[in-house]
């Protein structure tokens, strides 16, 4: 990844719409997306032609388009193409959020293209991009540890602990979110991936919270 990498012109956060989804694994792409907006005073709408809700904010003398497919992890594709093309962005100028098994909890990394590793938002999008140019934040997760609960995993809500630390590594994200947006990708990447993880405390047999 160099320093001359493109500039992102739209952030996609990935996730599965509904309250029933809101606070599970599988939206950690949604929970950056929300605390962006968040903290830039943008609110997110609905909008029919991208097949999701968006928002514009302004960030570090540019605009940057935020959007949140509401069309399923499986056919996120179908929304970041079109608002893509129709505001002529290409691949490569598009950064996604979306969550990570391979990662543990807390962990968060920058990639710039790549393959999809098994993740159905991901592959949707190189399937309508007809790319797999776009560049990407991955939120770890963790890994249930047997591949047919994975589903399960996914869809289900994190230990309060886990969350806690998801949700530094995504204020930590932002942070870099300027770099970014400087082209300044290197710098990005080596403040993130040297960043010190602090493990998810574990209940102890008495109620209290431990370190594993």
């Amino acid at each position: 990844m160099s320093e001359s990498a493109p500039v992102p012109q739209l952030l996609v956060g990935l996730g599965n719409p509904g309250p029933q989804y809101a606070g599970t694994r599988h939206n950690a792409g949604f929970w950056l997306a929300d605390e962006l907006a968040r903290q830039h005073g943008g609110q997110f709408r609905p909008d029919a032609k991208y097949h999701g809700e968006t928002c514009r904010i302004a960030l570090a003398g540019q605009d940057l388009w935020l959007l949140k497919p509401m069309t399923f992890m499986n056919r996120s594709g179908q929304a970041v193409a079109a608002l893509a093309r129709f505001h002529r962005i290409p691949p490569a100028a598009i950064l996604v959020a979306h969550d990570d098994l391979d990662l543990p909890p807390g962990t968060v990394r920058l990639k710039q293209a790549g393959g999809h590793g098994g993740h159905n938002g991901l592959r949707d999008l190189i399937t309508h991009l007809g790319s797999n140019e776009f560049a990407r934040v991955r939120l770890g997760i963790g890994h249930p540890g047997d591949s047919r609960e994975v589903l399960d995993y996914v869809l289900r809500r994190p230990p309060r602990t886990e969350q806690t630390v998801i949700e530094q590594a995504i204020l930590d994200a932002l942070r870099e979110l300027p770099r970014l947006l400087a082209g300044q990708w290197q710098r990005a990447v080596h403040a993130l991936h040297g960043r010190r993880v602090e493990p998810p405390l574990s209940p102890a047999p008495d109620g209290s919270t431990a370190k594993p």
